[in-house]
């Protein structure tokens, strides 16, 4: 981790962190241009690689602090996914809303470095111990689908929710306008339809 910028005021170290969320998650790492990060940030493009060096050892910095800021929120308020389905959901929707409402891209972000093809970008990364995407993937395999009639293949119905999950992210960011409540208001009523066709007799 970079000391030197965790030296630096909070709201400052946010501004930094948010803006390259941002342009990373829309462009991807390659059409990702630091003119523009540094203007999101409001700083110069000095202060930008005086803490990180680089394009690459910003990139890789968000990636390894989102990583370790989600699962530890993530893990902190769900300690098992030893639950119900869709509780279980909508316990990961609660916690995702408040970590959007301090980094609004940081799941889009997670999702485009998923999503990364540039070779320069996969090369930079250090993979970490657990990364958020098998997060999802553990919690998910222990909830309890035994009262969902309809549903017969629970990572089938998680691999949708998530496609939902990015597509409805991406609606409620594309205009900075929308309250980032949205996304869970949205998520919320999709959810309910799914349990709904899931217990239906």
């Amino acid at each position: 981790m970079n000391e030197k910028f965790f030296d630096l005021k909070k709201e400052k170290q946010d501004r930094m962190i948010n803006a390259g969320l941002r342009i990373f998650a829309l462009n991807g790492y390659r059409h990702a241009s630091t003119d523009e990060i540094v203007r999101e940030a409001k700083i110069s493009k000095g202060l930008l690689f005086h803490y990180f060096g680089s394009k690459a050892g910003y990139y890789a910095f968000l990636y390894d602090y989102s990583t370790r800021f989600a699962i530890l929120e993530l893990t902190g308020e769900i300690r098992s996914g030893a639950m119900d389905y869709f509780a279980l959901q909508r316990e990961l929707l609660r916690v995702e809303d408040i970590l959007m409402e301090q980094y609004p891209f940081l799941f889009l972000f997670l999702e485009a470095v998923r999503l990364e093809e540039d070779a320069e970008a996969l090369n930079i990364l250090d993979e970490p111990d657990r990364n958020v995407p098998d997060y999802y993937h553990d919690l998910l395999a222990e909830a309890d689908t035994s009262s969902y009639v309809h549903m017969d293949s629970k990572d089938q119905v998680s691999r949708m929710l998530h496609y939902i999950r990015i597509g409805i992210m991406r609606e409620v960011l594309a205009d900075r306008t929308n309250p980032i409540s949205d996304y869970k208001k949205r998520m919320e009523q999709c959810l309910g339809e799914f349990e709904h066709m899931a217990s239906a007799l």
